[in-house]
Parts: C-alpha cells; structure tokens; sequence
C-alpha cells in the first residue's frame, strides 16, 4: 500500500532525507508492512534502500543454533545500509510490528551520492552506523549473559540507567540470547544486588 510524499514532515530530525536530491524523491514511495511481514528476505536481491518512518524492523539472522540474533533494530532511520553495495542480502528484515517504510529506488539514490552535500550526509550516516555496530558485537563477543546485560546499559544509557522501549523477549534477541537466559540473568543480578529491574528498564546499583 502506497500514499503521497509529504516530505517536510519525513525529512523532519533526518538531516539524510533533508539532503537528499529531488531526482531521488521522486522515485520514492512509501509502503506499509504488517508485523512478521519481510521487507526483504536473504538472498534476495537489493532494488531499494529502506527508511523506517513509524513501526519497527529488525535486521535478523539465525544463529548455529536456531536462534535469532537481531543485528539492527530501526524504529526511525536507514536499514541495511551496507545493501547499497552488495550483490544479495545476507540477513532478514522483518517487521517487529506494523511499519511504515520509505521505499527509494537503489539506482537513482546511488546516483545521488555524487551530490556533494548528500555524500557528506551519508557518509556522517555511516560513520554514526558503523559505531553503534562495533558496539554491538564487541557486546556480542561477551560470553555470559551479565556482561551483555551490563554492557548494555554501560553503552545505551546513561549515568547508569538504561529505559527499554521494546519487550524482554525482543531485547533477548538484540542480546543473542534466549528470553529464559535473559530472565535467568537478570534474576541472578537483582539477587545479587547488582540491578533493580522493571517493565520500564534497569538501574545499576552501586556495588558494597
């Protein structure tokens, strides 16, 4: 399902959809997906660059062991980025709940890239990407579930309080872990005395 483009409100808090040439906004559309819908799926072949403007969409792939690691979590912003310049997706992108996704055409907008002030936007776009994917899999890379519990709220929140605006199962999977071994961990933590949780977030506690 597709509507008319009002793009002062899209471009709105995204100096990317700001920059971006008229050439390019003119192939655009926008559609929606309902939740567990795929944008795309692996393998497939990329025809378009996606911008959430409402919903959520996960960038998600299997592990060794069935499970699902989310390896991005857009609610508003670029998704699979990378997808720009490769032959066939490598993940799923699904819709965590029902979205609504500025679809661009993937030729006119890496045409655009020779426009000096999108290609400063973009690559200022990346750069923000690529920090926030490093931190992701160094937390990935830590073996117990504390530690990437702890190192989630070191890295996203903030003088020691982290707020959830997804579920504990959801969170589960940002943290590759099962939603039993998440509450399992965070359990221990609070027994320990080293977290209070709620449905809202954590909070460190200071250590005695």
């Amino acid at each position: 399902m597709t509507r008319d483009l009002d793009w002062n409100v899209l471009a709105k808090g995204s100096p990317l959809l700001a920059a971006m040439p008229e050439y390019v906004r003119r192939n655009a559309q926008l559609r929606r997906f309902p939740k567990s819908a795929h944008v795309f799926a692996r393998g497939d072949r990329p025809q378009a660059m996606y911008f959430i403007v409402s919903g959520e969409v996960h960038l998600v792939r299997s592990s060794l062991t069935g499970d699902q690691i989310v390896l991005q979590r857009v609610q508003r912003g670029f998704l699979a980025e990378a997808s720009l310049d490769q032959a066939r997706y490598h993940c799923d992108a699904v819709a965590a709940r029902a979205s609504e996704l500025l679809v661009l055409p993937r030729k006119p907008f890496r045409e655009a890239l020779a426009d000096e002030q999108f290609s400063k936007a973009w690559m200022s776009h990346l750069s923000d990407e690529l920090r926030r994917a490093r931190t992701q899999v160094e937390r990935l890379a830590l073996k117990s579930a504390e530690a990437r519990i702890l190192h989630y709220v070191e890295t996203e929140g903030r003088d020691g309080v982290v707020i959830l605006n997804q579920s504990k199962k959801d969170w589960a999977n940002e943290l590759g872990l099962t939603h039993e071994a998440l509450y399992r961990a965070l359990a221990r933590m609070e027994r320990g005395g080293r977290i209070r949780s709620d449905e809202t977030g954590l909070t460190l506690l200071p250590m005695t």
